[in-house]
């Protein structure tokens, strides 16, 4: 498989073939940068995690520089910061059995750009092969301008697919702003509970981020614990850990459907419950 620039890698942890790896991917996690499938598809990551019958498959699209150093990364160079994160990504692919890691290696102001299809190339060849059932990326109200030229990249590949080629379900993941501020009946709550073990090895690997200043590893965890105990007021914790997205799929169905206007739905809701919740208690319904 041909990939715009010539460093980007495909790594199959149990040393399947390339093409039988991508082809049996039934969860596929598209991230900006090394780390973000870990905090934001673990969902992905936990269904398939110990089955022959589920995969799970990543691609993080940008090459990992303009890294913070500290501590013991305070000397590196920026080539050596993007070798530190390949070869984590590559560590978190294998502690959580990915069926393959691609990492695409793009800079990311090419991923910002809104003229520029290298990473839509790269995506379209990479869904040539796999057929997930479910995607996860970023979601459009996340506030990381390389993260939203990811989402649209992804939404202008899938929507490139033939009708019954697309996956079932694509899910926009909270990393760069959470979603706890949509409605409950608008935001899909993915329960990651039961292996908090493997979440935390998982965002751990990245010892270049957690080490240069960012505790990703208890914001993630204590992130998912906040959101599965504030998910609903009336109702006990149904999971101890829950991530919530935002459900794009109506756009996979329906290429005439703008996503702006498609997230405007959802944030005229809330705030329409935000007044009616006002007016009510002030005695102006």
């Amino acid at each position: 498989m041909k990939f715009v620039q010539p460093n980007a890698t495909v790594f199959v942890p149990d040393g399947t073939s390339t093409a039988e790896a991508l082809a049996r991917i039934t969860h596929l996690g598209i991230g900006a940068h090394q780390d973000d499938l870990e905090i934001m598809a673990f969902h992905g990551i936990r269904e398939c995690y110990g089955r022959k019958d589920l995969w799970f498959g990543g691609v993080t699209c940008t090459d990992g520089a303009g890294s913070a150093r500290v501590g013991v990364y305070a000397g590196h160079s920026d080539d050596d910061m993007k070798r530190v994160r390949h070869k984590e990504q590559e560590k978190a692919a294998a502690v959580g059995d990915y069926s393959a890691m691609i990492q695409l290696n793009h800079p990311s102001q090419v991923v910002k750009s809104p003229t520029d299809s290298s990473l839509r190339s790269d995506l379209d060849s990479i869904l040539q092969v796999a057929q997930p059932r479910i995607v996860y990326t970023h979601n459009p109200a996340d506030k990381h301008d390389t993260h939203i030229g990811v989402l649209l990249s992804v939404l202008e590949s899938l929507r490139a697919l033939p009708m019954e080629r697309r996956p079932a379900k694509l899910f926009g993941c909270e990393v760069w702003r959470g979603l706890d501020w949509m409605l409950d009946t608008d935001k899909v709550a993915l329960d990651v509970g039961g292996r908090d073990h493997l979440f935390h090895s998982l965002v751990g690997i990245f010892d270049s981020q957690i080490a240069g200043g960012k505790r990703y590893d208890l914001a993630t965890i204590g992130r998912a614990r906040a959101n599965a105990t504030y998910y609903q007021s009336h109702r006990v914790d149904t999971s101890d850990l829950l991530w919530f997205a935002m459900d794009l799929s109506p756009l996979l169905r329906d290429d005439q459907l703008d996503l702006i206007r498609y997230v405007d739905q959802y944030m005229e809701r809330f705030a329409s419950d935000i007044r009616s919740r006002l007016a009510k208690r002030m005695g102006r319904s």
